[in-house]
């Protein structure tokens, strides 16, 4: 069974940062790791060693995060988001009627807006993919997880800066 490979765009500064974190994970973050579960085990009994269950579980989320960073990183694309045209692609700021509420969002991944107040949906999420390719006016409905329908105005489509 093939897996198909998500390609996820980032920004030239998401993408430094985020390497600079997997960095720091890689060899930082696990040597601190190892020392602290080499602490916890020189106390002994390691069943009831709360200090080496913590330090294994914290070592289980870093490995994920390395895990998730490397795949992000391998397959995504970097560039400057790009000049908006009016058209919901991925790197834009969209401003949307969906349910009756008006929302202004990032189309992306959610790193590229990591300081950002605003929400940020997936190119893949069931509003991201709705709404790609869509002009500023236009209208469509999507699906929610929930199996409810959920109609959608595009209001506004703006390059995202980052800001």
């Amino acid at each position: 069974m093939s897996q198909e490979t998500q390609v996820t765009f980032l920004t030239q500064e998401a993408y430094d940062r985020l390497h600079e974190e997997l960095t720091y994970l890689e060899t930082t973050g696990r040597a601190e790791i190892a020392k602290r579960i080499e602490a916890a085990r020189e106390e002994g009994d390691l069943k009831e060693n709360g200090g080496y269950h913590a330090a294994k579980d914290q070592q289980g989320v870093q490995e994920a995060r390395i895990a998730t960073l490397k795949s992000l990183l391998k397959n995504s694309k970097v560039g400057v988001a790009p000049e908006s045209s009016g058209v919901v692609e991925p790197g834009t700021l969209v401003t949307a009627v969906i349910a009756g509420s008006e929302d202004t969002f990032v189309i992306g991944n959610r790193e590229i807006a990591k300081d950002s107040d605003y929400s940020v949906y997936s190119e893949q999420s069931p509003i991201g993919s709705a709404i790609l390719g869509l002009k500023i006016g236009d209208s469509t409905s999507y699906t929610a997880p929930n199996g409810k329908e959920i109609s959608v105005e595009i209001k506004n489509v703006e390059t995202w800066t980052g800001q």
